[in-house]
């Protein structure tokens, strides 16, 4: 493969920068914190100290302090910051990737193609040219607006990105751990900081043993893990794509038995068998299902599961791994969407000659009854639990009817449980802390379950959402509380805790676990106290609870929608950028992985524009109230030591959501003011329309001086574990560069350009 294999989509011209000199200059300071100069250089034929050079004219540090190995940890932020800027070519030399490896991150192993829109800019290469006059005088004014925005460094924080690892690493203090003997098990998440491409290989490990025993000391007994059956076991048509399989194997092994000494199993998430691409076929078109349309067009099929070669390789693969790695705790499996695994995975099983003749409900309940036969080929203790997460509902009831009798059957908690925001109804999907579950779809298909005899699991969000995925937690206490006691009274048997993000063993998790404690039934008051009384001391627990219910309530204000979670400035809050211009970035969905730019209309979903401004509105305000009456309440009380850490700690995280949801009512007001602007040749609107634009110019400016504070001493701001990290510190100092050349070049022009 070379570069030109790489896929590009449509190609659309690149974003601009013109707060910075040039290419040359955003790309320097972009990658600043996570390229050493020299790689820095190579890419664009200069030397380090050209290089340096302009880092320190703009202002960044010089020499660089980068953490080893973060470069390796940050590659998805790396890529996306490096999008607009680097051919592919420049790309791989960036990262000292060959273009197969590229491919694999982009197609396979992360999906990122897919989550940066399915498109890449058309760039020329970027070379090094020696900055001129001009250059040199924007790169001095770059470097007097950052010294006068911010009192810390843009580039060096007190605790660098990942600094969290660390600690979350050492074993938890003696501190009283949450109660074990609970009424939901298993309770199981995934890891909050490890990479999801090749965990069992990776140079970091996803779960060492201080992590473990800080997860175990919450109250969780499981762990998640991702890795496709053929790197577990082999692939029969094709052994290189198994290749170093039996090292993965000893690796699982490994973690399966340190997870055992805390008390915990492994998990391993199926969603298989996995798609192959066209020139698979070619060597085995009897194996052909339905073509792939949205994922990869055209790029991929599925190996269909009606023919009896392939369900053998499903069966004797999963009863070959559960030989090699017999503590497997259990196996949860996705059969309808995420990849195209079967012919009906997305709904299109009549474009099989074979499952044309099969109902969906017989093709995806076969491919989890495989699973189950591979495991009891093997003698394997290991669990099956059938997620329905994609499943058309009205299949639900005929697959669960054909399961076998003995699998666990799991839904999301609080899926199609209607809402009404700003006044528009509407039904929540997944990933919301917002609404307080169990919805309508998950409570029918737990009946059907029931109905069968088999065990049923709440996959729910414990920690955070994609209605905010830069934080460690939200702490929407009361909320989340609310929902476990909910599922208890259900009769639910067991919790998936967390997708990719939303494990971070917080107060949430510990309010969870307080709800199901066996032997008790507290109310949600009673929870909130007890973990904040075990975090913070007796003293500082009644208004630590009080701020989680006001929290919870201003949350319940949030315009939840599909649209909003993935494509809207929500994760990037104030790093955001603004253009004088409209970037032409429309349609151009770029989920959580990549940059919202100025979408309004596809930010907002169905939310008419003022009405998602004033909802983000809602929220930011309820939490700011909270965390200043918080802020009142505690001086009364001084907590000293640890306590007092932890609750700044805590009072950060609240004030970094603030911040985000302010950001983002901000950003729609900017978009709908400079459009309005566009229109309005004449008359007394300009006036008013550019002062509003001033003015959030401003609050922008201000949102993001006190966001990079709260993460120039929490490396936990930002990040999320398949992101990685949405934003750093110089992201914000651009963003404050961004505004202020705003302020100075476009708002003067267009007062001077006519009648205000």
């Amino acid at each position: 493969m070379n570069t030109n294999d790489l896929p590009m989509g449509p190609a659309p011209a690149p974003v601009s920068f013109p707060h910075f000199p040039d290419r040359l200059h955003a790309y320097v300071w972009k990658n600043w914190p996570f390229v050493p100069a020299p790689q820095l250089a190579k890419v664009v034929g200069a030397t380090a100290d050209d290089i340096e050079r302009i880092a320190g004219a703009m202002g960044l540090s010089v020499p660089q302090r980068i953490p080893a190995g973060l470069l390796d940890r940050a590659y998805v932020t790396v890529l996306r910051r490096n999008w607009h800027l680097l051919p592919y070519d420049q790309l791989c030399a960036l990262f000292d990737w060959t273009p197969d490896r590229m491919a694999y991150v982009l197609r396979e192993g992360d999906g990122l193609f897919w989550w940066f829109g399915q498109y890449k800019p058309r760039l020329e290469p970027l070379h090094y040219r020696e900055p001129g006059e001009a250059e040199q005088r924007r790169a001095a004014e770059i470097a007097a607006t950052v010294r006068a925005a911010l009192p810390d460094p843009p580039d060096r924080p007190d605790e660098p990105p990942f600094g969290f690892v660390a600690e979350l690493c050492r074993p938890p203090a003696s501190a009283p751990a949450a109660p074990r003997d609970n009424v939901f098990s298993p309770r199981f998440c995934y890891s909050y900081f490890a990479q999801f491409r090749n965990p069992l290989l990776g140079e970091q490990d996803p779960y060492p043993d201080g992590y473990l025993a800080r997860l175990a000391a919450a109250g969780v007994d499981g762990i998640i893990l991702h890795e496709p059956l053929y790197h577990l076991s082999p692939f029969p048509w094709d052994p290189a794509v198994s290749d170093r399989y039996e090292e993965r194997r000893d690796a699982l092994r490994r973690l399966v038995d340190r997870t055992a000494k805390h008390g915990l199993g492994v998990y391993l998430y199926m969603n298989e068998p996995r798609p192959m691409p066209m020139a698979f076929f070619e060597q085995h078109p009897e194996l052909r299902g339905v073509v792939d349309v949205d994922v990869q067009p055209g790029q991929q099929a599925t190996l269909c599961t009606s023919v009896p070669e392939v369900k053998a390789y499903i069966r004797e693969a999963v009863a070959a791994l559960c030989r090699a790695v017999p503590g497997l705790a259990g196996m949860f499996t996705i059969t309808a969407s995420e990849s195209y695994t079967n012919c009906w995975s997305h709904h299109r099983g009549h474009e099989c000659a074979r499952c044309a003749k099969r109902s969906p409900e017989e093709v995806i309940a076969e491919v989890n009854t495989l699973f189950r036969e591979g495991m009891r080929a093997a003698g394997s203790d290991c669990r099956l639990m059938v997620w329905d997460w994609g499943w058309n509902d009205a299949w639900a009831e005929g697959i669960i009817e054909r399961l076998p009798e003995d699998a666990w059957f799991m839904s999301v908690s609080e899926w199609s449980t209607p809402i009404e925001r700003g006044g528009v109804a509407s039904a929540v999907g997944e990933y919301a802390l917002s609404v307080v579950g169990p919805g309508p779809r998950a409570t029918r298909h737990w009946g059907f379950a029931r109905r069968r005899g088999l065990k049923t699991v709440a996959k729910i969000q414990m920690s955070t959402t994609w209605e905010l995925g830069a934080v460690p937690y939200i702490p929407a206490v009361a909320n989340i509380a609310s929902h476990a006691g909910n599922l208890r009274r259900a009769g639910v048997d067991g919790l998936m805790l967390s997708w990719t993000l939303g494990s971070y063993p917080s107060p949430n998790v510990e309010a969870v676990m307080a709800m199901g404690e066996r032997g008790k039934e507290p109310s949600v008051d009673e929870a909130l106290v007890e973990v904040a009384t075990r975090r913070f001391g007796v003293d500082a627990a009644p208004a630590v609870a009080a701020a989680w219910r006001a929290f919870s309530t201003a949350f319940r204000e949030y315009p939840f929608h599909i649209q909003v979670l993935y494509r809207s400035p929500v994760h990037m809050g104030p790093a955001n950028l603004l253009w004088a211009q409209p970037t032409g970035y429309y349609g151009h969905g770029t989920m959580g992985f990549g940059y919202p730019f100025d979408d309004v209309d596809t930010w907002r979903g169905i939310y008419p524009p003022d009405v998602f401004a004033e909802q983000f509105e809602k929220v930011a305000g309820g939490f700011q109230g909270a965390i200043d009456e918080l802020r009142r309440a505690l001086a009364a009380v001084s907590p000293a030591g640890d306590a007092s850490r932890e609750l700044d700690r805590e009072i950060g995280v609240a004030e970094a959501c603030a911040i985000h949801f302010r950001s983002v009512a901000n950003q729609v007001r900017f978009v709908l003011a400079r459009d309005a602007l566009a229109l309005e040749k004449e008359g007394g609107q300009r006036g008013r329309l550019l002062d509003e634009l001033e003015a959030l110019l401003l609050s922008e400016i201000d949102l993001a001086a006190r966001l990079h504070a709260i993460q120039h001493r929490d490396s936990r701001i930002g990040f999320e574990s398949a992101c990685r990290y949405f934003y750093v510190g110089v992201d914000l100092a651009e963003k404050i560069v961004n505004c202020r050349h705003l302020l100075a070049e476009w708002i003067p022009a267009e007062r001077a350009a006519g009648p205000v």
